[in-house]
């Protein structure tokens, strides 16, 4: 059963008109898709703010940092990628879950932009993920940081960079990450599978299959489909040896089945792992903390979760 607040708030945008995000050409789509994520958004916490511009190889690094008011020590960091299927999304659409985020953890948040498809294809995203993370890591300093103490965290796309994140950074040897928090991601990349929550929930009510399809094919190109792993993490050789993970999950979602399969092949490979569905909420609800209940207290125990993996 869908949460009466969301189920409220989806039939007022079907009363309004609403049209589905893949029926807009791409900058059509991120202005809706502003809209939306402001829609049921907490008011924005009072928290420090700072901005770092850089380039790391081909990747620019565009970095807004979230601090705690009055840090007397170095606090741990957590690097967060929002979401919007490659295609949309910007820092200033994820402005309020950051702050809400550094808020409630009392750990500065360092949010990453990434370059957006169609402009930049497979794999700008992931190579910049990489690249802020290790920006980052080299950089904490610079703001207060302890990348000692240092996590990986995103919604629906961002969580996926999140994770691929995690697995370069198991590869390369660091940067060494304590902890990973993942939202409902696509791990799958557009893959064929087992999953049935494709067709049950194809219709939405937040995100459609069809839009699925639709960031697919901006993102992938012509085959609609991950190359490998850093587009779909299922597809990853080797899952051992990641940094423990929280997996949040909405049982309204096409993509629960995939992010709920990512979430067992990290366990099958030995890693420590909490998954917990949210039953009446639906793909994006970090961004609903202020308008449904339920998504607030997604927040707060994904903060929760943080705290105590980074001792913050």
């Amino acid at each position: 059963m869908l949460d009466l607040q969301l189920g409220a708030m989806m039939a007022q945008a079907r009363a309004a008109g609403m049209p589905d995000l893949c029926e807009l050409p791409p900058e059509a789509a991120r202005g809706l898709y502003r809209q939306i994520l402001a829609a049921a958004d907490v008011a924005p916490a009072d928290v420090a703010v700072s901005e770092f511009r850089d380039q790391v190889g081909d990747s620019p690094v565009q970095l807004r940092v979230y601090t705690p008011h009055g840090a007397t020590a170095a606090l741990p960091v957590i690097v967060y990628w929002h979401g919007g299927g490659y295609a949309l999304g910007d820092l200033d659409g994820y402005d309020a879950v950051c702050r809400q985020l550094c808020h409630d953890t009392g750990a500065i948040v360092a949010s990453a932009s990434y370059r957006l498809a169609p402009e930049h294809p497979f794999p700008a995203a992931p190579d910049d993920a990489w690249a802020a993370l290790n920006w980052v890591a080299e950089h904490a300093h610079r703001f207060g940081g302890d990348a000692s103490r240092l996590a990986v965290a995103g919604d629906s796309a961002g969580a996926a960079l999140a994770t691929v994140a995690a697995i370069r950074a198991r590869d390369a040897g660091g940067p060494a990450i304590a902890y990973q928090a993942m939202l409902y991601p696509p791990a799958a990349g557009g893959h064929d599978g087992d999953f049935p929550s494709r067709e049950a929930h194809a219709a939405g009510p937040t995100l459609t299959l069809r839009t699925v399809a639709y960031f697919n094919a901006l993102y992938f190109g012509a085959a609609a489909k991950a190359a490998d792993y850093r587009g779909a993490p299922l597809l990853a050789p080797s899952l051992a040896g990641l940094p423990p993970a929280l997996l949040q999950l909405a049982a309204h979602d096409p993509l629960r089945d995939e992010a709920m399969a990512y979430g067992q092949a990290l366990l099958a490979a030995g890693n420590a792992v909490c998954i917990v569905e949210y039953h009446g909420l639906a793909h994006g609800f970090v961004s609903m903390g202020g308008g449904i209940g339920a998504a607030r207290l997604a927040q707060l125990q994904l903060a929760a979760a943080l705290r105590q993996a980074l001792g913050a």
